[in-house]
């Protein structure tokens, strides 16, 4: 759990500047979707490690487990799409959000493994 914790330190401090300069592209709907792509992708994140967490106290996938997960796709799913049928962001930003998110994650990942 500290890696999440860290990660979320690290992409406030680049996600804000980063949709603070896509405000000179569009300023429009691209600050804001960069934005909500990353709040997105870092709650996925934290469902994702909570499931981990019990999983590993359990050793076996419960059903109650896969449930939750099963939860915490589709709603991230209804949310994506809510938001672009809806036209309020742009999609282009809102994977770029989930892209820092990921690229961070990837760094701290083999950070971690290049520590152990």
């Amino acid at each position: 759990m500290m890696i999440v914790k860290r990660l979320y330190k690290q992409t406030l401090f680049i996600l804000i500047p980063v949709a603070a300069l896509s405000a000179f592209i569009e300023p429009k709907k691209l600050p804001l979707s960069i934005l909500i792509g990353g709040v997105l992708a870092l709650l996925n994140l934290k469902g994702l490690a909570r499931g981990l967490e019990s999983l590993l106290g359990t050793y076996r996938p419960t059903g109650k487990l896969v449930m939750l997960s099963m939860v915490r796709l589709f709603l991230l799913f209804a949310v994506i799409v809510v938001l672009a049928v809806y036209k309020l962001v742009n999609l282009l930003g809102l994977m770029a959000g989930f892209t820092v998110v990921f690229l961070l994650l990837i760094k701290e990942g083999l950070k971690v493994a290049k520590e152990s």
